[in-house]
């Protein structure tokens, strides 16, 4: 069989060339330049096409009506987390990537769900990153008992694909795809060419096989997946591992998901024994003790409810401009909340700095949270502390209305578990069959000066 050869080829005008330079010769383009893989002529010539007389029916094409109906087998990752996230479990055939910031836990989270799959299923563990004594060391600390799991410590792509092709595993876990090695390019480990042809190379296999894969990616210092972008749209699903590192649960993301959806959150705590799931998360983003500046929400991730606390902070400035800081939620939200406050409640927050955030580093995007804010920031300024057991829930619109928000139910059986007995929520959002079966007490508000009075009392009153 004759090697292929490379060519680097322009993104932007197609020129092609068999040296790599950081300029295009032909457009003048910087950095446009991707090496790409040419099979090498072996002096056959082409077959030609066929008579069209002769071709009037179609080969390899089948009527969509034709196909049968095969029910969608998922197979258990052996974590309620993880099949979660995936949309109950993996799907054969599937490519899975896994990107996270360095230690947050990818490889502790994938060896795990081997571990767990080995006992039922074929899994194989390609660690390109890793030895095997080092791998095995991680096994023995998180996996408990004998396991079946297959490990490969190799970098060279042609030497995995013979594995996968020998071995036939129903599982095959590669970390990490940056670190694979294609021999037939001669650019680095890591190169937008090699991450390319590895990843398409390895979606052919597992096609064809009806493996499911789980590729571990690298991210940069701007928290993007690394390597060409079509490694995101070759791929049946995106994941990401997110967390602050100082603390111990981890959250984990669907960014893309051809199989379920993408608004569900599993959520892991590091512990010595690796990564446990977290059975209440709520605990992890409430307090006990009350003080001013303090609000509680119920957020909303997929099917998912947490109850959250809000903490602001309100200070007169010592600057000309003053300082607007939110953590967990987008600093322009917090601008439009305060500029609503400032407009239908008269409360000079233009003078005063203000601080925002969210308890234990969850991102709350949702705008379910806006009334939660404006009643955090409202406590703060007026140092008042809300009662215990009340929880807000509403969006806030610039004209000061209140608007209803989804999946409200969801959200009030949440509190209603965790002891909450007073709910403070738009009116009009049709609570009428909801509110007898909970033990909550719903407050209805059409404004967020009604709101805040109900929530805080009469002292909050809008001037005017």
């Amino acid at each position: 069989m004759p090697r292929s050869r490379s060519l680097f080829v322009c993104q932007a005008c197609g020129a092609k060339t068999r040296q790599f330079f950081g300029r295009c010769p032909e457009c003048g383009s910087w950095n446009t330049l991707v090496e790409q893989t040419i099979p090498s002529e072996d002096g056959r010539r082409r077959r030609e096409g066929p008579d069209p007389a002769q071709a009037a029916a179609p080969r390899r094409s089948t009527a969509m009506a034709s196909l049968d109906d095969r029910p969608l087998q998922r197979m258990a990752t052996g974590s309620e987390e993880f099949d979660r996230v995936l949309g109950g479990g993996l799907v054969p055939g599937s490519l899975v990537l896994v990107g996270g910031d360095p230690g947050i836990g990818k490889s502790t989270l994938l060896l795990q769900s081997a571990s767990a799959m080995a006992s039922e299923s074929s899994v194989l563990y390609v660690s390109a990153e890793e030895s095997a004594q080092q791998v095995k060391l991680r096994w023995q600390r998180l996996a408990a008992g004998a396991s079946e799991l297959q490990l490969l410590a190799e970098t060279d792509l042609e030497l995995v694909l013979e594995e996968l092709e020998a071995l036939r595993p129903a599982v095959a876990i590669i970390d990490s795809i940056q670190a694979l090695h294609d021999a037939n390019l001669t650019s680095a480990p890591g190169s937008v060419g090699q991450v390319r042809e590895c990843a398409a190379a390895l979606q052919r296999l597992a096609k064809r096989q009806n493996i499911s894969l789980l590729l571990v990616g690298h991210v940069t210092k701007e928290g993007m997946l690394a390597g060409p972008k079509v490694l995101e749209h070759l791929v049946d699903a995106v994941l990401t591992f997110e967390g602050d590192r100082f603390a111990s649960h981890r959250l984990l993301r669907a960014v893309k998901n051809r199989f379920g959806a993408t608004h569900e959150l599993g959520l892991f705590e590091m512990q010595a024994a690796g990564l446990a799931e977290v059975g209440n998360p709520s605990e992890l983003f409430l307090s006990d003790a009350r003080a001013s500046g303090v609000a509680t929400i119920v957020a909303c991730e997929g099917t998912r409810s947490l109850v959250v606390d809000l903490q602001a902070l309100v200070n007169v400035t010592s600057y000309a401009s003053p300082r607007r800081t939110a953590t967990g939620i987008g600093t322009n939200r917090l601008h439009q909340i305060l500029a609503v406050l400032e407009k239908h409640m008269g409360l000079p927050l233009s003078r005063f700095d203000c601080y925002l955030a969210v308890a234990g580093g969850l991102e709350v995007e949702e705008p379910a949270a806006d009334l939660g804010v404006a009643a955090a920031v409202v406590a703060s300024f007026r140092d008042l502390t809300l009662p215990a057991g009340t929880v807000l829930i509403g969006e806030l619109g610039l004209g000061g209305q209140l608007r209803p928000v989804g999946q409200l139910e969801l959200r009030l059986q949440e509190a209603a578990r965790l002891g909450f007995k007073r709910a403070v929520v738009p009116k009009g959002s049709g609570l009428g069959p909801l509110a007898a079966g909970l033990d909550l007490a719903l407050l209805e508000a059409e404004s967020v000066s009604e709101a805040l009075v109900l929530a805080l009392g009469e002292q909050v009153r809008a001037d005017g």
